[in-house]
C-alpha cells in the first residue's frame, strides 16, 4: 500500500498475515506512509464488525430486546455508524496508548508507527464480532472465548512492540501479560456476579422456607406468564 492509494487486496492479505502470522507480519510491516491508510484500516474494521453485529441481530441470535426484528434493525444500523466512529476514535487513543506501552519496552515512539501498529492489531475487532453471538447461547462460552481472543490479542502486541516498534523483549512480556490480565479478570469477575445473581433467588426462597417444587412451580407460572405475554 501507498500513502496516496489504497490497495484493498493487499488490506486483505495484510489482514490475513497478522492474524496468522503476526511475528513475520509485524516484523516487515511499513512503518510510515503517512495516517490516511491506516486511518482506513481502522474504518474498514470497525465497519465489517458493525455488519457483522447488524447479521447476528437480524438473524435473532443477538439480543433484539422486545420490540422485536425490526427495532432490533434500527439499533443495529445505528450500532454500525457507532462502531465506525469508535474505530476512528480507537485508533488514535489506542495509538497513544501503545505509544506509552512501547516508551516503556525501550521502543518507538514515533507517532506514525504507532498508528499502524494499531490499526493492524484492530483487525481483531471484526474477530469479537464474529464470536459475540455465542453468548446468547452460553454466558460461560462467550466469556471463554472472549479471553482466548483477549489473550490472542496480547500475544499480538507483543510482536508488534518487540519487531515493529523495536521494544525490549523482557519488558515486552512483562507488558503484555498485565495488559491480558485485565479483561481475563473482568470476564471472569463479571461470569461470577452472573452466576451469584441467578443464584440468588433461589438460596432466597430457601431461606424463606419455600420447598423446591414450589419454586419450580413458580418458576414454571412465571414462564407461562411471559409466554403469555410475548
Amino acid at each position: 500500500m501507498s500513502g496516496q492509494t489504497f490497495d484493498f487486496n493487499r488490506f486483505i492479505e495484510d489482514s490475513k498475515a497478522s492474524l496468522l502470522n503476526p511475528g513475520e507480519y509485524f516484523s516487515q510491516m511499513p512503518k510510515t506512509g503517512g495516517i490516511i491508510e491506516p486511518l482506513i484500516k481502522a474504518v474498514l474494521y470497525g465497519a465489517i464488525a458493525g455488519i457483522i453485529n447488524l447479521i447476528w441481530i437480524l438473524l435473532k441470535v443477538q439480543g433484539t430486546g422486545m420490540f422485536g426484528g425490526a427495532m432490533g434493525g434500527s439499533i443495529g444500523i445505528a450500532g454500525l455508524v457507532t462502531s465506525i466512529i469508535f474505530s476512528i476514535i480507537g485508533l488514535f487513543i489506542g495509538a497513544v496508548i501503545v505509544l506509552v506501552l512501547s516508551a516503556i519496552c525501550g521502543g518507538s515512539t514515533d507517532f506514525e508507527s504507532n498508528v499502524r501498529v494499531t490499526a493492524s492489531l484492530m483487525v481483531l475487532g471484526p474477530v469479537n464480532a464474529i464470536f459475540s453471538f455465542l453468548s446468547s447461547f452460553s454466558l460461560k462460552l462467550g466469556g471463554l472465548v472472549s479471553i482466548v481472543i483477549a489473550i490472542y490479542g496480547m500475544w499480538m502486541l507483543y510482536n508488534a512492540l518487540t519487531r515493529a516498534l523495536g521494544g525490549k523483549e523482557g519488558a515486552a512480556k512483562v507488558v503484555s501479560i498485565i495488559i491480558a490480565a485485565i479483561p481475563v479478570l473482568m470476564i471472569t469477575s463479571a461470569l461470577l456476579c452472573v452466576k451469584a445473581a441467578k443464584d440468588m433467588p433461589g438460596r432466597m426462597m430457601q431461606d424463606m422456607g419455600i420447598s423446591q417444587e414450589q419454586q419450580k412451580e413458580m418458576h414454571n407460572l412465571m414462564q407461562k406468564a411471559l409466554e403469555e405475554a410475548q
